[in-house]
């Protein structure tokens, strides 16, 4: 698949960076929705933790396939690079007029890496309305770093996003994104597979770079989110600043010098 694979370009990449989460519209043939739809009801055989994932699927399996797809597999590899562990997987189910909103949450405890991440993939077999209540999220709130459920207590902030989304959707998250899934109130039983994986080589460069001065790079790092603090707003810049400095090698890239100044150490001794 190396020949179809797509790899994010840099303008994409970064707005990963900002908002903690890439998504994919219908980039899943309708063919493998369909089969999906009969696979994912029954269940999806585990993987170990730590699997590498040329080890974790047989070739012709349904997950392999999906993983497969152009788009899918060339994100997966923009974001973690070649042969990834998978940390785990899950089907999650929601049925009608079932479920209750889960908490708003990180899959993770404090993660404290400042040079990598995990991603977890969700993928939407059918559409996914408004009233079926699909994954909320917090767009840029990733490297606000909390442990798991420090944040169930928040309810709507502002400028979240609750995923409404035709079929064949894939999303990526970094493990930090405050998300939760929602109650489904439609009559239809809603379907998410999801799966975590780890990186096992440095997460830079790893996306095709020929962009990587576009102008919109700079636009996408420094957007901000209604829900930011003014004060806090400016640490999620310079944690972005950080993020980008390790996935690109540049020591010296900033937005508007907020690591440059804290990074002075004068050298000099006065006569």
């Amino acid at each position: 698949m190396d020949d179809e694979r797509i790899l994010l370009d840099s303008v994409r990449m970064a707005r990963f960076v900002a908002r903690g989460s890439l998504r994919l519209d219908a980039v899943v043939p309708a063919e493998l929705n369909a089969e999906a739809l009969a696979v994912l009801p029954r269940g999806v055989p585990s993987a170990p933790y730590g699997t590498p994932l040329s080890q974790a699927y047989a070739p012709d399996s349904f997950t392999a396939r999906l993983l497969a797809v152009p788009q899918v597999e060339g994100a997966l590899r923009s974001l973690v690079g070649p042969e990834p562990l998978v940390d785990h997987h899950a089907v999650h189910v929601r049925e009608p007029r079932g479920g209750e909103a889960q908490p708003l949450h990180a899959d993770a405890i404090i993660d404290v890496r400042p040079d990598a991440f995990d991603v977890q993939l969700m993928y939407y077999p059918h559409e996914v309305t408004l009233e079926m209540g699909g994954t909320l999220s917090v767009p840029g709130s990733h490297l606000r770093r909390i442990n798991e459920t420090d944040t169930g207590r928040y309810q709507n902030l502002r400028g979240q996003d609750r995923l409404v989304c035709p079929a064949g959707t894939v999303v990526f998250l970094h493990h930090g994104l405050w998300h939760g899934g929602r109650r489904n109130d439609s009559g239809t039983t809603r379907y998410m597979y999801k799966i975590r994986f780890n990186p096992t080589v440095r997460q830079r460069l790893l996306w095709d770079t020929s962009d990587l001065d576009d102008p919109r790079v700079v636009a996408e790092l420094d957007v901000g989110f209604p829900w930011y603090e003014q004060a806090t707003g400016r640490l999620e810049r310079y944690n972005r600043t950080l993020l980008w400095r390790e996935l690109t090698g540049d020591p010296d890239f900033d937005l508007d010098n907020w690591v440059t100044r804290v990074s002075n150490r004068p050298q000099g001794v006065t006569a």
